[in-house]
């Protein structure tokens, strides 16, 4: 990086290159870190005060330090960056800044293994430089395979096409504040020939300007993990076996925690080893006996009872297996597999055994029949001894490059979730008219994602498979910036960031007009719902034992009702009608079943209608015990829906009723 005195320098309004350029490094580095990379880096500063490098003698390559030498990079240089890199007044030849970088990679990369060397140079290239050796620089970056590239404050493309005139820049990537000095014009000379020379065909492509590369660089990259092969064997049948491989495609990035978890450390001196953590079992009594940990056991909470389970209770308890299989149960059709009963939180991508040709032709026939046939293979699926199997659905992927499986996991019974809602259209009042779904297909067409360009292509608008996580975009954000500046309020989340998560603006401007139709074709009006305590008097009516003198005040006030979807489903019992029946245990356990439901529902309408129905039970068993010893009850609800019970009852005493 360049630290000279013209990088400071820079146009009213306008960013110094400096900064800008240290923004490139300090988001290079934060990816770096957070990705938990093994790429080792080393730092180079051109332009400074004094002079640290090796290759310092006889008054030549003056002004150049080295920073940091090759090593991993970690909080420490952010933290450097942050505070110990600043202006300075000297200038330095970027070419001599070259030769440095790689004496310092061919030296620390000695012994060790690694895929690319690479050297990136940020300049403002405003300082005078030396082409005598430039021949010799380009034979020797070929010679060691180091890779370059350029990051300047100004693009070097428009210098091509405006001519010679340098001077000129594009919007949004302002130079120095004038048009390009001698010295500058030079050294984009000498770069071109640097680049074209080591890739005649893409070596522009790798000078980048300081604005493009934080836009490009601003997003923090997941932490990098290798795919991790599964092998196994997928059997179809006791006698066809093909030997097959997985690889995680998509995981939640909730599973996929950090390596830097957190960890209570000393408020003070901020060291994990300073806080010991210790665990002690007690009696719950008034001398709080200890108890050692050997002699507790496991114990599962079954109600408000412990039902205690020993290790060895918990070994057999455990579901045994063969060990990991991915076995073929059977065929379904592919429109039987609904998309909502996918589960789990991954897929995985099953390919034949590498080298395996008989594997690769078994495996691609069952994928290309499945595909012509539009079904899928229903699989028992178990990673290892140690996990529980699941049951999944194996879908045909065929693409120009290869062709795999893709493994889903399917629900159990458990898993599932059966709710019942009533019809909206059994309510009138809640009918819409033609106008009303008029408009909601305007305001839906008006914001639809996909459109179609220039050559009818469908494209989409937003893009999801290139929008971060902003959790995790915002942790890195704070923790580099608490590393970096301890102590400071943590910085409001980036503007980029928020601008990813809201609509396109195209569609923000398309959906206007349908929105303003939608306000005038469903107008809302404020309720207020007055709410007033009941009493028991109030809630189970004459049979309460509680004087008037005591109902609550305003009984005579109507209730305004709030409109909900409980309200649509609740109906009040208003009959109870009693028939010859015989089996008066079986009715009662049937309409105490049903109330148990009602109160499962975890909702107020629903608790007033179990009461509802606890009442009219309360006095059908007074008025029962008056009758004949045989009948049956017949309960209607508020919309004169009968709800039979087909079981007959005999009389049931009110103490029995609410013992």
């Amino acid at each position: 990086m360049d630290v000279g005195f013209s990088m400071s320098n820079s146009g009213p309004g306008e960013e110094p290159p400096f900064e800008l350029a240290k923004k490139v490094i300090q988001k290079f580095v934060q990816r770096q870190v957070f990705a938990e990379t093994k790429d080792e880096l080393a730092l180079v500063l051109f332009g400074t005060e004094d002079t640290k490098n090796p290759l310092a003698l006889d008054r030549q390559y003056q002004h150049i330090t080295i920073h940091r030498h090759l090593m991993v990079a970690d909080f420490e240089l952010l933290e450097e960056i942050e505070n110990q890199i600043h202006p300075e007044s000297q200038q330095a030849d970027w070419l001599d800044a070259l030769v440095v970088c790689m004496d310092l990679l061919q030296k620390e990369t000695k012994g060790k293994k690694y895929d690319r060397l690479n050297i990136a140079l940020l300049t403002d290239l405003n300082a005078q430089s030396s082409s005598d050796h430039l021949d010799v620089i380009i034979e020797n970056l070929k010679r060691a395979g180091i890779t370059l590239q350029f990051f300047l404050p100004f693009p070097v493309k428009d210098d091509e096409e405006g001519g010679g005139n340098g001077g000129r820049r594009s919007p949004g990537h302002p130079g120095t504040g004038k048009g390009l000095s001698m010295e500058q014009k030079d050294s984009v000379d000498m770069m071109k020939h640097i680049m074209l020379t080591l890739d005649e065909e893409d070596g522009l492509d790798q000078i980048h300007t300081f604005r493009n590369a934080i836009e490009q660089l601003r997003m923090f990259k997941g932490i990098e993990r290798r795919p991790m092969a599964w092998p196994c064997q997928l059997t179809i049948g006791s006698s066809l076996s093909i030997r097959i491989v997985g690889f995680k495609a998509v995981s939640k990035l909730g599973k996929e925690k950090l390596k830097k978890i957190w960890a209570t450390v000393d408020a003070q001196t901020a060291q994990k080893e300073d806080v010991k953590r210790e665990t002690v079992y007690c009696l719950d009594d008034d001398n709080e006996t200890e108890v050692q940990k050997d002699d507790t056991i496991q114990g599962f909470l079954y109600g408000s009872d412990i039902v205690p389970f020993s290790k060895v209770d918990q070994d057999q308890m455990k579901y045994t297996h063969d060990g990991k299989c991915f076995a073929v149960l059977g065929f379904a059709k592919e429109n039987t597999v609904r998309r909502h009963q996918f589960m789990g939180n991954q897929v995985i991508k099953i390919f034949a055994a590498r080298g395996d040709e008989h594997a690769g032709v078994a495996l691609s026939a069952v994928i290309r029949a499945l595909d012509e046939c539009k079904m899928v293979a229903i699989v028992r699926y178990a990673y290892d001894r140690r996990s529980n199997p699941q049951i999944g659905a194996a879908f045909p992927c065929i693409k120009r490059d290869y062709e795999c499986l893709m493994y889903v996991q399917l629900p159990f019974t458990e898993d599932l979730r059966q709710f019942t809602f009533p019809s909206l259209e059994n309510n009138k009042k809640f009918t819409p008219s033609e106008t009303q779904l008029s408009a909601v297909d305007s305001l839906i067409d008006s914001m639809m994602l996909v459109e179609e360009d220039e050559n009818g292509e469908k494209r989409d608008m937003l893009k999801v498979h290139h929008i971060p996580n902003p959790a995790f975009q915002r942790h890195f954000q704070c923790l580099h910036h608490r590393a970096v500046c301890p102590g400071t309020p943590l910085p409001p989340m980036e503007s980029w960031l928020k601008a990813a998560l809201e609509r396109p603006e195209v569609i923000s401007e398309r959906c206007q007009a349908p929105l303003e139709e939608m306000k005038k074709k469903f107008p809302l009006t404020q309720v207020e719902k007055k709410k007033k305590l009941k009493t028991s008097a109030q809630i189970f009516g004459k049979d309460s034992e509680v004087p008037d003198a005591k109902k609550a005040k305003g009984d005579d006030e109507e209730e305004e009702e709030e409109y909900n979807l409980a309200d649509i489903a609740e109906g009040s019992v208003t009959s109870v009608r009693i028939r010859g029946a015989r089996n008066h245990l079986n009715v009662c356990q049937q309409l105490t079943h049903r109330i148990e439901q009602l109160l499962g529902n975890k909702n107020t309408h629903y608790y007033m209608k179990s009461i509802t129905c606890i009442q009219a039970f309360r006095e059908q068993s007074v008025k029962v015990n008056k009758h004949s010893l045989s009948s049956i009850w017949e309960m209607h609800d508020g919309c004169g829906v009968p709800l039979t019970l087909s079981q007959t009852i005999h009389p049931l005493r009110r103490d029995e009723m609410f013992a």
